[in-house]
């Protein structure tokens, strides 16, 4: 069977999991028979331009018309059109995989997911972080029991894109489009892997935080009002009574990608970063200091796919690993997660991290 699949999204998330699917038949052979079947777009002539570069058939302005010609559906576009097409083609019976966060706000959130439950078929939230063979292997140690009782998670996403205050406007700069800046940007994403390695968040103490309220319009003689944070922070309390501590920012000058985790437990702990995304700092009980692992040996996870052990992967990989779960879960109909359900529960801490800072006080996650 070939899986013919729409992606509404031609740009950097479009070229990421084009990418990925062309990928797959050379390092995943068991993976299902994929086929870029439709891109989605507005613009028909840079759609025409964007298919022929990321190997799709065929192209369409209309996202309600493409749903019906294909068996997966990936919503890459702006978080503001999340709900809509996804819920759409639920409704068809067509598995989705949605970028993060799941949407512009949670009520749209808890929709998405209310239809996928409905629907009965698998979905994705694009958390790629999880498939991150480093971060899998943290997991597995933890579920393991080798860091004992989790007592602290701490994790910060910093980058510096929009440190210039003349750095144009965009979507991202739109609370009707965006929802939130960099917390739902980069903070989903650490909220995600907090509740993959360690457990639910339970209830949150946010701020949220605009340096530059107003940016210039591309092109324009212009300036539009920012309506989303720059950057935020967050103490939140986990279940089982882990503490945890949360921070993103897009003005943190001279960080490009810098998403760092660390986990501390009652036997040891680890600490990772994306900016060296094959290692993982380890702490074991009876040790004195770190031991840095190179998370590329044949066992690994996901190594066997790729190089000789010692070759590093790279950023791009995650999403061929992403793509290879969750096609192989449409194909046999088995459950896979992160789902939309779990973009729905980091939605709500998002949600949580945004009521904390307008009451001024801590936040129970709903």
């Amino acid at each position: 069977m070939t899986l013919r699949v729409g992606v509404l999204g031609y740009r950097f998330m479009g070229k990421a999991h084009a990418n990925a699917m062309a990928r797959l038949p050379m390092f995943f052979p068991d993976a299902p028979d994929v086929e870029r079947h439709v891109l989605v777009g507005r613009d028909e002539e840079a759609l025409a331009d964007a298919a022929d570069r990321l190997g799709f058939e065929t192209t369409s302005t209309d996202w309600e018309s493409a749903i019906d010609d294909v068996d997966v559906f990936y919503n890459l576009g702006p978080n503001h059109v999340h709900a809509e097409p996804s819920i759409a083609a639920l409704e068809r019976g067509v598995p989705v995989l949605s970028e993060k966060p799941l949407s512009n706000d949670l009520a749209s959130a808890e929709r998405m997911a209310d239809a996928a439950a409905d629907a009965g078929v698998p979905t994705a939230t694009a958390f790629n972080y999880r498939y991150v063979p480093a971060l899998r292997y943290a997991k597995n140690l933890i579920d393991d029991g080798e860091l004992g009782e989790i007592r602290h998670f701490r994790g910060r996403y910093l980058q510096d894109w929009l440190a210039d205050p003349d750095a144009p406007w965009s979507w991202r700069n739109s609370e009707e489009m965006a929802g939130s800046g960099a917390l739902g940007d980069l903070g989903a994403h650490t909220i995600d892997l907090a509740r993959f390695l360690v457990g639910d968040v339970e209830r949150v103490s946010g701020h949220c935080e605009t340096f530059v309220d107003e940016r210039p319009v591309e092109g324009e003689d212009e300036t539009r009002p920012v309506t989303v944070d720059d950057a935020y922070s967050a103490q939140a309390e986990l279940e089982d009574g882990a503490m945890a501590t949360f921070e993103a920012s897009r003005f943190a000058t001279g960080h490009k990608n810098d998403h760092t985790v660390e986990v501390h437990g009652s036997k040891g702990s680890l600490k990772f970063s994306l900016e060296r995304m094959n290692e993982l700092e380890v702490l074991r009980e009876d040790s004195r200091g770190y031991e840095t692992i190179l998370v590329t040996d044949a066992d690994d996870p996901y190594v066997d796919h790729w190089w000789p052990p010692g070759h590093v992967l790279g950023w791009e990989h995650t999403f061929v690993h992403e793509d290879y779960e969750f096609l192989s879960a449409v194909e046999s109909g088995e459950e896979y997660h992160p789902n939309f359900e779990d973009g729905a529960a980091v939605q709500r801490v998002l949600d949580a991290i945004q009521r904390s800072d307008a009451e001024a006080e801590w936040v129970d996650v709903a």
